[in-house]
């Protein structure tokens, strides 16, 4: 049997939102175990105009590794539900999944002060410690909740086990 490992993914979308992200979660739900959901959060967008985003985090159980989770599972979703990569990499898009966390190992410094990744992460993993500053995370996320608009879009994900308490 394949050995199991515990991925925690960040997902966005700023083109109908609130139908991709939980059409992004059901088709995860075809490809591994799904073991907690934060609340979808609202921000705005981040490096361009456009739409606001819904992100969240969900920790995910699956028996590939990171290069296999992207592109057996990740990407293809990512396709089905019409993301057009351009040479803008702040476009607008219909979903966006990234691996924040891997069997308990970061998988890029880059996440640690995007509001967008920490704060919803920090509702299903308060206790991560952030590898930039060596704090808790629900520390990190209180901190960058401070100096960010971002509103709890209770609801969205709610059939999903996704109705944490607010950062």
């Amino acid at each position: 049997m394949d050995k199991s490992h515990l991925a925690y993914l960040s997902l966005g979308s700023n083109i109908q939102p609130e139908e991709n992200l939980v059409r992004a979660v059901r088709l995860l739900q075809q490809h591994g175990q799904i073991e907690t959901v934060s609340n979808a959060w609202e921000s705005k967008s981040v490096g361009a105009e456009g739409p606001n985003y819904l992100n969240a985090c969900l920790a995910f159980v699956t028996s590939f590794s990171p290069a296999g989770l992207k592109e057996k599972v990740i990407s293809p979703i990512e396709q089905a539900l019409g993301r057009k990569r351009t040479g803008n990499r702040f476009a607008p898009r219909t979903m966006d999944i990234d691996i924040v966390i891997f069997d308990s190992m970061s998988c890029d410094d880059k996440y640690w002060e995007q509001a967008f990744v920490v704060i919803p992460l920090a509702e299903i993993f308060p206790t991560f410690t952030n590898p930039l500053t060596q704090e808790p995370l629900h520390e990190t996320a209180a901190r960058l909740r401070r100096g960010i608009w971002m509103e709890t879009r209770q609801g969205i994900l709610s059939q999903f086990g996704g109705n944490h308490t607010r950062v």
